[in-house]
């Protein structure tokens, strides 16, 4: 039997009993038709062209069978999730239809609701499920002190990305991190470094901000400049000067792969120009910690959105962060549409969407072309098959088509 000290990571041996249900809401018989006929439907004027790697990757996989794993193992106990399985509404929906409780949404990097912290309803007879994002050390050491039981679904990727910063931060590097402050996984990553005496870390949005990054360390900007640009997004008493010399990059594995090597690439230069190549390692380090997941699927997309499809659809979460470089990518070669579910689909002439590089949801006229149509289709890794069959479904039902033709 579990002691309070349980941190089930690798299952209950129950998958063939929950098989049933997770196909019931997940599984999609036109998407397994449309891979195996070489990844295209044709229905009247409109082709369909599925990306060769889309939706659920292993991480995400794993997460969801754990939850379904757990309610099944635990049919009486009152089941957490500390946030999000994943950035996918309709699992997240599912898992609360099966009666697991979500605390509090996160609020400036912690978890807190009218003034208490929302582990204080936990019990010690409770089970509690972390996400695949992960959760914050500080929070996983307050979880372990409640002495409930620990379901950790945190993706494989992701500990390997921790595994590294607190190399860095043992060894006296700063960790760089590439990635979004308030998405979940980043905070977690980043509170990987601070759990160690000394440890730093800056979190580098984009590739204008390592630019800035760059400028200081070959002198061209100060320390007040720098830390007013980052003074939400670094660690506790960054000083630049002193936590600037030696610093070790990584990422968000779901960040844009492209922007991630490019930006370690600057970093590396600012440090070689300022120490010399004979000095070089011991001022920086870095190790690619995309996961391979999601440069599958940027891959699939750029091939699929070079290959002259007339617009895309990108189908995922509006939170999540690997849908939106989906749409990123393909917005560079067509016009590109990231949709959260089939209700997107207003009509033959509206669409409502978040485009790429934009934070809010607008309705678009005129998305689908009149004639023959070619149409990519990709989505999230936190996307499951039967979101993507609706979508299409609604489109040729909103086109005036039907599958039988």
């Amino acid at each position: 039997m579990e002691t309070h000290e349980t941190v089930i990571r690798r299952g209950f041996g129950l998958k063939q009993e929950i098989l049933p249900l997770l196909q019931e809401s997940y599984h999609s018989s036109l998407i397994e038709r449309i891979k195996t006929s070489n990844y295209e439907l044709q229905v009247g004027c409109l082709t369909f062209c599925l990306a060769e790697e889309f939706g659920f990757c292993y991480g995400v996989d794993r997460a969801v069978d754990l939850a379904y794993e757990t309610r099944k193992r635990f049919p009486d106990r009152t089941i957490y999730l500390t946030s999000e399985i994943i950035h996918n509404p309709r699992v997240n929906t599912k898992l609360q239809e099966l009666g697991i409780k979500f605390l509090e949404a996160r609020q400036n990097g912690s978890l807190k609701t009218e003034g208490k912290h929302a582990f204080d309803e936990i019990q010690k007879e409770d089970v509690v499920l972390i996400p695949a994002f992960g959760t914050m050390a500080e929070e996983l050491e307050i979880l372990k002190s409640k002495g409930a039981v620990l379901v950790d679904t945190t993706c494989g990727s992701v500990v390997a990305v921790w595994r590294r910063v607190e190399r860095y931060a043992q060894d006296g590097f700063t960790a760089i991190i590439h990635g979004k402050f308030d998405h979940e996984e980043t905070q977690a990553t980043s509170s990987r470094v601070t759990q160690y005496p000394g440890g730093k870390f800056l979190v580098v949005r984009d590739k204008e901000q390592a630019r800035k990054i760059c400028d200081f360390i070959l002198g061209k900007v100060g320390s007040e400049e720098l830390l007013k640009e980052f003074q939400k997004t670094a660690s506790p008493g960054f000083n630049p000067a002193r936590d600037l010399e030696r610093v070790g990059c990584a990422n968000q594995t779901t960040m844009l792969s492209s922007d991630s090597l490019e930006i370690a690439e600057m970093v590396q230069n600012a440090m070689r120009e300022r120490y010399g190549e004979t000095e070089l390692p011991k001022h920086f380090r870095h190790f690619d910690t995309i996961c391979s997941a999601t440069q599958d699927r940027q891959d699939a997309i750029l091939k699929l959105a070079r290959s002259k499809v007339d617009l895309m659809i990108v189908v995922g979460g509006y939170n999540s962060s690997n849908t939106g470089h989906l749409c990123e990518i393909s917005s560079e070669f067509c016009p590109a549409y990231h949709v959260r579910d089939a209700g997107e689909i207003i009509s033959r002439d509206e669409i409502r969407h978040k485009p790429a590089h934009k934070t809010e949801v607008v309705v678009t006229r005129d998305w689908l072309p009149a004639g023959k149509v070619k149409i990519g289709v990709t989505a999230g890794a936190s996307t499951p098959n039967r979101v993507i069959e609706e979508v299409i479904y609604r489109i040729v039902e909103r086109a005036g088509l039907s599958l039988k033709d």
